[in-house]
């Protein structure tokens, strides 16, 4: 084992006691709506990946790191694991990854990736020396794959089906021939589903291994709310080795994982994710002026006096400014006309490009992330205009206002779900 991956706590099991790992969450977009994931969600007792308790700027993140530096010096690996993929948001993960080869150039750093935007970035990943990658594979026949997907977003091109599967397939393996071809280890993530791809898992072992994959490492479905899997059961460990041993005879298995957050910190055994929440939280606060080229906020509104109209109802929307008077409202604008599927949302983030936000009563799933990823954050409440512009201008948590953004914890709130230190 060469002496990079014997630091690393997930490619070495014997590092994992003494070597820790931080994870940046700098990738808040995602170009693929997996059916196990519910990116809503946001509770600081629950571990698994897509949650973190904020969103930070490549600048914060180094702020950040420096301090995670600071107390706990056995960090040997930084990762960038979303909570988006981190090849959908390539300017803010390369840019944080570049910062920090140069302050911090003895951290390996890694990174996870659905591996669809990944093969348009292979050599500046080789190029600024990231060692370890992570590519999530969960079928490598297309009639499996496509019961994995909602949808995959390739640019502005929404695919769905067997589309949607054989593109995710084709990037998947392109992804892992290039990285390997450029000496980077490579670890593939399987989502074993019960009823989907369980039984499909030799299949991948094989295919990976002819691809020239490092490490295998089977993760046991963590069924969530509101999610077409979220019905399905947990595999047991029992069933969970079964697989592990006849995956084996192609790939050697990882059998520690923690099915980390994006913002996890600590060594794997003991996460302390919880205990950095608070700083990792200040930081993501610590630079307002990175909204400033986003001067105004949106609301559907019927009355022009509360927020009560659902994004996908609302014919038009107000356009709030903030003057050093107050509140100031600039105009109205058009929604676009209905139909059109994504589209329809895409031209919304346009009509809305200078909004930092747009205050709603309810919104769906899809255009939830397409305006997410355009930069214009959906508050959802209920509750007064004003009240709302406090939220989107001051920080101010609209849940006090009524409704509240779904941030509640599928498995209740008792601990880190058996992961971490207690």
């Amino acid at each position: 084992m060469d002496s990079a991956r014997q630091s690393h706590p997930c490619f070495n099991p014997d590092a994992a006691g003494s070597c820790a790992r931080v994870h940046l969450p700098v990738a808040p977009k995602c170009n693929v709506l997996c059916n196990y994931c519910n990116r809503k969600y946001d509770c600081q007792n629950e571990s698994r990946p897509g949650v973190t308790s904020a969103i930070l700027s490549p600048a914060q993140a180094i702020a950040y790191l420096d301090e995670v530096m600071g107390k706990m010096p056995e960090i040997s690996v930084v990762g960038i694991a979303g909570p988006g993929d981190p090849m959908a948001n390539p300017a803010e993960t390369l840019g944080t990854i570049r910062r920090i080869r140069e302050r911090h150039p003895r951290l390996l750093v890694c990174l996870s990736s659905n591996g669809l935007g990944l093969p348009a970035h292979l050599d500046e990943i080789a190029e600024l020396g990231i060692t370890h990658t992570t590519v999530t594979m969960n079928a490598v026949d297309l009639a499996v794959g496509q019961q994995f997907y909602r949808w995959v977003r390739d640019g502005k091109v929404l695919y769905r089906g067997i589309g949607a599967a054989e593109l995710m397939l084709e990037r998947q393996m392109q992804s892992i021939r290039g990285l390997k071809e450029r000496g980077i280890t490579v670890k593939v993530n399987t989502i074993v589903t019960p009823g989907v791809n369980d039984s499909h898992v030799e299949d991948i072992a094989r295919v990976a291994a002819g691809l020239g994959v490092d490490l295998l490492n089977l993760i046991p479905l963590y069924p969530t709310g509101d999610t077409p899997f979220g019905h399905l059961p947990e595999p047991s460990p029992k069933t969970m080795e079964e697989l592990r041993a006849r995956a084996q005879q192609y790939l050697p298995q990882m059998r520690h994982c923690r099915r980390c957050r994006a913002d996890a910190v600590g060594l794997l055994a003991c996460d302390r994710s919880r205990e950095m929440a608070p700083r990792l939280i200040a930081h993501a606060q610590s630079r307002p002026e990175l909204s400033a080229g986003r001067p105004h906020v949106a609301v559907a509104t019927r009355e022009g006096l509360l927020v009560n109209h659902h994004l996908g109802e609302a014919s038009s929307f107000q356009v709030w400014g903030r003057s050093p008077e107050g509140y100031v409202l600039i105009g109205s604008r058009p929604a676009p006309p209905p139909g059109g599927g994504g589209k329809r949302w895409f031209a919304l983030a346009e009509v809305l490009k200078d909004c930092r936000a747009v205050l709603v009563s309810g919104i769906g799933e899809t255009p939830r992330i397409i305006l997410e990823e355009a930069g214009v954050s959906p508050v959802v409440m209920d509750g007064l205009i004003q009240q709302g512009l406090a939220a989107a201008y001051e920080g101010i948590n609209p849940s006090i206002f009524g409704k509240r953004q779904a941030k509640s914890c599928i498995r209740g709130c008792s601990g880190n779900s058996g992961i971490g230190c207690g």
